[in-house]
């Protein structure tokens, strides 16, 4: 999450030259190059079975896919805090996708650091008055980044237990790649021979590469498999905590205490979700 958080800032650094398709296909062929390279020298790259190409393909449709095109012109629209708190919006939808498809149940704790995390967001995304300022095309672009997100946990959870991190992701990657490609060249391949981009573009664009599409999947993947669709996306809520703190020192946008107070209980929400209550009864004998 704190890869992805930073992912926000990086985008809006690389923008400044590139357009957001352009952006994605950069930084998906730099991610699944190195992702490939490393795997394939410590052998970490798995075959995939014929009946399970379709779900890899569907995978990479949810992310990167429709996921980085309601981002990527969504962040375009509305500003990097606002976007990673319509994106920490996801765990309040996991728990009922989880359950449908994978029968995952929510405990009593869970669903209280549910609702506080979502109180905390609320502080970040209103203003005083409860008014949201915002571009109603870049909110919706937002929202699709959200169900796309959605799609991909459901998917990735039955590819996880069969394949592991490294594998996935850099497959997912390269089926990114073609799937972009096409709008690619229709509508940035211009645009994109004139651009001059400079060393601190290249540079978010590495970091977008490296961390936010290469390793934040992989540990996201492990999550997965691990504690299950609910809780993983739980922590998505600590996005826009850990984007307002760097929107405010990278982009100069305005963290006040408004802000603060939201960031502050997010996290305790975040916390209780992952407590157990475990209730004992005595035996009279």
């Amino acid at each position: 999450m704190l890869f992805w958080s930073f992912s926000f800032v990086w985008i809006k650094i690389v923008y400044t030259v590139y357009n957001p398709i352009t952006t994605v296909v950069l930084r998906l062929i730099i991610s699944s190059f190195l992702l490939f390279l490393i795997g394939k020298g410590l052998k970490r790259i798995q075959s995939i079975d014929k009946k399970d190409r379709m779900q890899l393909m569907l995978l990479a449709f949810f992310e990167p896919f429709l996921y980085f095109l309601g981002e990527s012109f969504g962040l375009k629209l509305v500003s990097s805090t606002l976007g990673a708190v319509i994106i920490s919006t996801i765990p309040l939808f996991s728990p009922i996708v989880a359950y449908f498809f994978h029968r995952e149940k929510v405990g009593f704790m869970g669903i209280v650091g549910i609702v506080i995390s979502v109180l905390g967001v609320s502080f970040i995304i209103f203003n005083k008055d409860l008014n949201l300022i915002a571009s109603p095309t870049g909110v919706a672009l937002m929202f699709l980044a959200v169900g796309a997100a959605l799609g991909y946990s459901i998917v990735l959870k039955n590819l996880a237990a069969k394949y592991n991190p490294v594998t996935l992701i850099s497959y997912q990657n390269l089926f990114g790649i073609i799937l972009f490609l096409p709008l690619f060249f229709i509508f940035d391949f211009k645009h994109f021979t004139a651009a001059q981009p400079t060393a601190e573009v290249w540079i978010a664009l590495l970091e977008l590469a490296i961390f936010a599409s290469s390793l934040a999947f992989i540990f996201f993947t492990y999550g997965i498999n691990h504690i299950g669709i609910t809780k993983t996306n739980i922590f998505i809520n600590a996005i826009p905590v850990f984007t307002a703190v760097f929107a405010y020192f990278v982009l100069d946008e305005i963290l006040n205490f408004q802000k603060m107070v939201g960031i502050s209980i997010v996290i305790c929400g975040l916390f209780l979700s992952q407590v157990k209550l475990n209730f004992s009864k005595n035996r009279i004998k």
